[in-house]
């Protein structure tokens, strides 16, 4: 296994500790760390190992961190209806 698919399982491992564990702020500052760990994370992981597991991986991010997405794809629609106005 590739430096970089261990380091991404790792991630992924760390990412679900955090969710097991209570915070009372919704864990919105681990969800920043984790992002912020794992926009490069996926590049090295295309760059070792090709786009289609590059892919894998950026979904397999997205699974985890569905929640973000969802709160920046509600901001996004909102953006956008105030710009047609």
């Amino acid at each position: 296994m590739s430096l970089s698919l261990l380091l991404a399982c790792l991630w992924a491992v760390a990412a679900n500790v955090i969710a097991i564990l209570p915070s009372r702020r919704n864990h919105w500052p681990a969800a920043y760390g984790l992002i912020v760990l794992g926009v490069p994370l996926v590049g090295f992981v295309t760059y070792q190992n090709g786009p289609w597991i590059g892919l894998l991986a950026l979904a397999a991010g997205c699974s985890i961190l569905r929640w973000p997405l969802h709160a920046l794809w509600r901001w996004g629609k909102r953006r956008l209806r105030e710009t047609d106005r």
